[in-house]
């Protein structure tokens, strides 16, 4: 009897530089022209050169959509990176801004690894916030500088984590969509914060804006460059590296790769599939309420109710930019946090809202997923 390769076996890459093009013609079925003259484009240029003219593509877009503002694109353009790192202090405050978004990027990764999509990163950074306050809140001042800020951080990835778990549990035992239920937690969890924040949390001292009371130093992430880049640049570097061993040289990983290749096979090779659905989505979840406690300690230093508002959804883009890999996934955080803070410079420069820099983001993820085919390691 005749053996037919599995999924995972059939679309497994071939090695880097092998030209397949022939094989293709002959096995898989027929494609679009379309299709078939972007992955010989694809092929023909090295990995380094594709990302540049991809990158290089979403500018020129961008560039185009300016000129018909009436904008200047060049003189856009060039404000975009001098705010974004044209002096020490923009460089910094590029990197503080990458920090969350870096985070929320490895909660989207470490799911998607195992086919889930994590839509709820920005509820889960908020209730890692609230979290660590009201951690800070219970402790007030009792601790140390270092045991105070490990505990805060401890609240943070519990409050996320938790968060996700409402999004497993609903998964693995009644099969709902987590991309639905993850996205419908944002909103809660921004009900959740605004409530804290002119209720029982609020700052006695706040008029005009509602806000709680502030961390005090023991609280806070140490300052190491500057005014603004703190300890939690180097806390998020670290967990990117932490979280792409973890997929790339341990059995839970690579179980995680055959889930999300296919779960039915998985299932019947004897994978627990609905534990590994589960732990992805807790460790996401753990991921982005790191980054909520780190942007309160760091930057923050109180809540409010619009803060960390568009950073979930800012990291499913960097992840996606990434192909969910985490060491990528730095790239794109900085790539996508000094779009953010160029937007400073875009305003000076033409005129226009800050948000238009939401534009080039977007194009770059339309490039990069449209022209950028395949898969990360």
């Amino acid at each position: 009897m005749s053996q037919v390769a599995p999924p995972a076996a059939r679309d497994a890459e071939p090695p880097e530089g092998h030209d397949t093009t022939w094989r293709d013609g002959l096995v898989r079925a027929p494609e679009s022209a379309r299709r078939r003259l972007a992955a010989a484009a694809s092929a023909a240029l090295p990995g380094a050169a594709r990302w540049t003219a991809v990158i290089g593509a979403g500018v020129v877009v961008y560039a185009v959509f300016l000129a018909l503002q009436g904008a200047s694109p060049f003189a856009v353009l060039r404000a975009m990176a001098v705010s974004a790192a044209g002096s020490q202090t923009a460089i910094a405050e590029t990197l503080v801004r990458a920090t969350p978004l870096l985070l929320a990027a490895l909660a989207v990764a470490v799911p998607a690894r195992a086919g889930l999509f994590n839509i709820g990163g920005e509820g889960q950074l908020l209730m890692g916030a609230v979290s660590a306050m009201g951690a800070a809140r219970l402790l007030d001042g009792a601790l140390p500088p270092p045991l105070s800020l490990i505990a805060l951080a401890l609240a943070g990835v519990a409050g996320g984590a938790l968060w996700a778990l409402v999004v497993g549990v609903l998964r693995v035992f009644s099969s709902t969509s987590e991309a639905i239920s993850s996205l419908l937690l944002n909103y809660v969890a921004g009900l959740v914060l605004t409530w804290l924040v002119f209720g029982p949390w609020k700052d006695p001292g706040s008029l005009g804006q509602a806000y709680s009371r502030s961390l005090e130093g023991p609280e806070r992430l140490p300052i190491l460059w500057g005014h603004r880049f703190h300890l939690g640049v180097l806390i998020a570097l670290a967990v990117a590296v932490g979280v792409w061993l973890l997929l790339r040289q341990t059995s839970w990983g690579f179980q995680l790769r055959i889930v999300g290749g296919n779960p039915e096979a998985a299932r019947r090779a004897g994978l627990r599939v609905g534990e590994l659905h589960l732990g992805a989505l807790l460790l996401g979840g753990a991921l982005a309420g790191l980054g909520g406690m780190v942007e309160l300690a760091g930057v923050e230093a109180r809540l409010r109710p619009d803060m960390l508002f568009g950073f979930g959804f800012v990291g499913f883009l960097a992840s996606w930019l990434a192909r969910h890999h985490a060491l990528k996934a730095v790239a794109a955080a900085v790539v996508l946090g000094a779009i953010a803070v160029g937007g400073n410079g875009l305003k000076l420069a033409s005129g226009l809202s800050g948000s238009a820099v939401n534009i080039l983001m977007a194009v770059l993820l339309l490039a990069v997923l449209g022209w950028a085919p395949g898969r990360s390691r």
